[in-house]
């Protein structure tokens, strides 16, 4: 069995109740909703990392709401072809872990038992993230600092996150597979309509990435109807427009009980070479 490494020393960590401790005896508290800190800059309360509580609150209230649900059920059944009896699976990115919980039950649901993990630079969205499977390892930590060895994991998924390459190639094995979810071109479309005077389309590069073999695209288009203005502004703060956009131009969404608006992923599997 994988486990997280000392942020200090590189060292394997060992999990018990309540800490991960290094044989170096660096020891981390497992919060009491069940992830540990392993970012160095914990220590400094005035800086912010990652999502900000509004856009993790948003985000969650949003997915729970089953307008992902699609897209998710997809990612679950690509991550199941690829995974493996004792896989040792990494959610780069994994937020409130919405998709991190459902790939795990899913897994378990088709009898495979799996080493999964989770990290992100963000605490609020670990704060809030359920505890259903408390078998998931959670980390506060960096996809550009990955608390874990070299050549550990047989899947890296990384879902509308930060993409770190030189971390990636450290941590997922020769012949691992790397697992993208990318917004396309129309992505929210109908979204940006309701606000923005001239929206633009998501621009969507080439899918070679040095060091792997591209293996397959998975689409997932559809179309929905979003239903009360809660949800709809929930949608809209869970993204990074968010942050770029006016209060004007965001408060034109109080005009808005219902919208339709168009849905475009991408899943992309690579393998390391």
């Amino acid at each position: 069995m994988n486990n997280f490494i000392c942020p200090v020393c590189s060292e394997i960590l060992v999990k018990t109740n309540t800490i991960y401790k290094c044989r170096n005896n660096h020891t981390f508290d497992i919060s009491k909703k069940g992830y540990v800190n392993l970012l160095m800059s914990q220590n400094n309360k005035n800086k912010q990392h990652g999502d900000d509580k509004i856009m993790v609150r948003a985000r969650r209230d949003f997915l729970n709401k089953g307008y992902y649900s699609p897209f998710m059920q997809e990612i679950c059944k690509i991550i199941n072809k690829y995974a493996e009896n004792n896989s040792t699976i990494l959610d780069a990115g994994c937020g409130e872990c919405y998709y991190t919980n459902n790939i795990y039950k899913y897994l378990l649901e088709d009898g495979k038992c799996v080493d999964l993990f989770g990290i992100d630079i963000s605490k609020n969205a670990l704060e809030i993230s359920s505890r259903e499977f408390l078998q998931i390892n959670k980390a506060v930590a960096s996809v550009f600092k990955i608390p874990m060895q070299e050549d550990s994991c047989d899947i890296l998924i990384n879902i509308f996150s930060p993409f770190s390459d030189m971390e990636y190639k450290r941590v997922i094995k020769t012949g691992g597979k790397l697992i993208l979810a990318i917004p396309l071109e129309n992505h929210l479309w109908g979204l940006k309509e309701a606000v923005y005077e001239k929206p633009y389309k998501n621009e969507v590069g080439a899918y070679n990435i040095d060091g792997y073999n591209f293996l397959e695209e998975k689409r997932v288009e559809y179309d929905v109807t979003l239903q009360g203005n809660d949800t709809i502004k929930n949608l809209f703060m869970m993204t990074p427009y968010y942050y770029k956009t006016s209060k004007t131009d965001f408060d034109k969404l109080n005009n808005y009980e219902i919208l339709s608006t168009r849905l475009e992923f991408a899943i992309l599997v690579y393998e390391k070479i």
